[in-house]
């Protein structure tokens, strides 16, 4: 076969072929006396399976590295394979879309960019007017952005979001917004904070307490005096505990 004939046989352009012998895709057959490339059906074959993978969404690249690790198996196992992978693709693009439909369908600011396993968490917080609790929420949306959380400690933390004494707690906190540093209130809350925590907590948790690095610093930053106090009291806490 001349290249218009295995062109026009395999459904690609002679300008493809031509193009798949320069990047080495496709070996180049030996012109006969007369100066024209005779094709054999292997080399349609080849050049099928080309096809197939490219319309696939394979780069060359990644054609070359499939036909070179399947060399002499069947094109119907390596496009099984790859029915495979596009299916795992297929269900990963699925929770992209209907992680983007919930925030669709949120209301004007509601919306974020949360992994499913923070989503449901979060979804077991009761509603509050807290100021310091919306601040926790953004502290878990910024850990999860930067892949500090996780299933593991988002599950942990389940019962501690649902219990509704929390809430009495984060309100707390809220009235010490103008308090001193030595504000007396501080240690006994302080000490039913870390009481409210499920020792489940301190499994998952890095001993140190070092979740991201900075991020303690900032974290504390974030606080009035008197609340930043409580909730580095609470950190060593947590710290020790988790020690012991």
């Amino acid at each position: 076969m001349r290249i218009g004939e295995i062109a026009a046989l395999v459904g690609v352009t002679t300008r493809a072929i031509r193009h798949y012998h320069h990047v080495g895709l496709l070996p180049e057959p030996e012109r006969r006396p007369n100066g024209y490339r005779a094709y054999s059906v292997r080399d349609a074959v080849l050049l099928a399976r080309v096809r197939r993978l490219t319309e696939l969404g394979l780069s060359l690249d990644e054609v070359r590295d499939v036909l070179a690790d399947d060399a002499g198996r069947e094109l119907a196992d390596v496009l099984e394979e790859l029915d495979a992978d596009l299916a795992r693709q297929e269900a990963e693009i699925g929770e992209r879309r209907r992680r983007l439909a919930a925030l669709l369908a949120a209301g004007p600011g509601e919306g974020e960019p949360l992994s499913p396993a923070l989503a449901a968490l979060l979804a077991k917080a009761p509603q509050t007017d807290s100021p310091t609790a919306a601040m926790d929420r953004e502290h878990l949306i910024l850990l999860d952005a930067a892949g500090a959380g996780g299933e593991e400690i988002y599950a942990a933390l389940g019962p501690l979001a649902a219990d509704p004494v929390v809430l009495a707690l984060y309100e707390r906190l809220d009235a010490l917004v103008d308090a001193p540093v030595d504000d007396p209130r501080i240690p006994a809350l302080t000490a039913e904070l870390v009481a409210a925590v499920p020792d489940e907590v301190f499994a998952v948790v890095p001993a140190d307490g070092v979740v991201v690095a900075g991020f303690k610093e900032a974290l504390l930053a974030e606080f009035a005096p008197a609340q930043a106090e409580v909730v580095r009291r609470v950190m060593e806490a947590f710290m020790e505990r988790g020690r012991g």
